[in-house]
């Protein structure tokens, strides 16, 4: 028998975070009560930025283990320009999970709801489907926390060293390749694009042939290149050619903010962190210091995100009514925007917080 029963590790995180998250919460569990089949049992902890400020303390051990230890973990935001650690970074948790718990695929689909002013006007760029993987355990990430300064004054260099392993191509590549065979069973391309800079770095080159190498196993999905300046170009110029890109975390995490502004901005943005056995979802978009409490936060990603966290579960368990139930909450999502009657203050509108997620629960009621 297919699991029903799910604990969900939840962190509001800063900011934002503690308006969009009761709200995403509420949501899940009128659609699991109107699907059934399911149980989501939420515990959330204080973790981010406000708590370093607080405790010392950015993400407590307590939530950590309890992220281990849940079937998925549903994060808000975190972090606060004006909290930072003694070094200047940022307060950034959701790294720490994703390192910890080798979440090694950082998936960032690029759907476009109607009813929005986009960027792109074209009939295909309103019409926009696709899916970027950035490798998020190695890449020039990896050395975030061992970076180092030589010499002193005016002869002082800074250096960060990029790690592109041979494992940690070949598994996100893998999850690339999986993904498109799966989305071209449902009508889609079923194309793999590697994103690199191959002509100039040699690490790139390694990950080039490695993904050539893993392509040999794949055959049933098309693969190609991209270098990502050219990729830049083409996601301004004509997106629809791509099906699912994959790339290094740092292109990835440039790229992916592109995406999101083609979809119209980072409030309609989801995302997940997916590694073998465990997940975390989140929103792409910050925690708005300049909106907190304002009830001008979109809660469009948060919705998003977690209908991505319903679908990972229902595959990962063999649920099929969670996998309906992530299909009915994206419907709910795109009903309600499909309207026109809804314009999030980023993109200039009036729809807030409440206006936004009303529109949505209305939607999900007459699914």
């Amino acid at each position: 028998m297919a699991k029903s029963t799910f604990t969900i590790t939840v962190l509001p995180g800063d900011g934002i975070g503690h308006e969009i998250t009761p709200i995403c919460l509420d949501l899940l569990n009128k659609v699991s009560a109107k699907i059934g089949g399911f149980t989501l049992n939420f515990d959330s902890f204080a973790a981010g930025a406000a708590h370093y400020k607080e405790t010392g303390i950015s993400l407590p051990e307590e939530a950590m283990q309890h992220a281990f230890d849940s079937d998925a973990t549903l994060l808000a935001c975190m972090g606060l320009p004006s909290i930072r650690y003694p070094d200047g970074r940022e307060i950034a948790p959701q790294l720490e999970l994703r390192e910890k718990m080798d979440l090694f695929a950082g998936v960032r689909p690029v759907k476009t709801l109607p009813g929005l002013p986009l960027p792109l006007t074209s009939d295909n760029a309103k019409n926009l489907d696709f899916v970027l993987i950035r490798e998020s355990t190695e890449g020039l990430f990896a050395s975030r926390e061992k970076f180092k300064i030589v010499g002193e004054g005016e002869n002082a260099e800074a250096f960060d060293t990029q790690k592109i392993s041979h494992k940690g191509c070949k598994r996100v590549f893998d999850f690339a390749f999986g993904l498109a065979r799966q989305r071209k069973s449902q009508g889609y391309q079923g194309k793999v694009t590697c994103v690199d800079k191959a002509n100039v770095l040699g690490s790139f080159y390694f990950m080039r042939q490695v993904f050539d190498e893993t392509a040999k196993s794949h055959t049933d999905v098309t693969a190609d290149h991209i270098y990502v300046d050219a990729a830049a170009l083409q996601l301004v110029a004509k997106p629809w050619q791509f099906d699912v890109l994959v790339t290094e975390n740092m292109f990835g995490d440039i790229l992916s903010d592109l995406g999101a502004g083609l979809m119209g901005g980072m409030g309609m943005a989801p995302s997940a962190d997916i590694g073998v056995e465990k997940a975390v979802f989140q929103p792409c978009h910050g925690t708005a210091p300049d909106i907190i409490g304002q009830g001008k936060a979109n809660p469009t990603a948060m919705f998003l995100s977690a209908a991505m966290m319903l679908n990972w579960l229902g595959h990962q368990h063999d649920n099929d009514k969670l996998v309906t139930a992530a299909k009915i909450l994206n419907e709910a999502v795109e009903n309600a925007y499909a309207t026109g009657a809804l314009l999030p203050y980023e993109l200039g509108g009036t729809s807030g917080t409440d206006v936004i997620s009303d529109a949505v629960f209305a939607a999900l009621d007459k699914l």
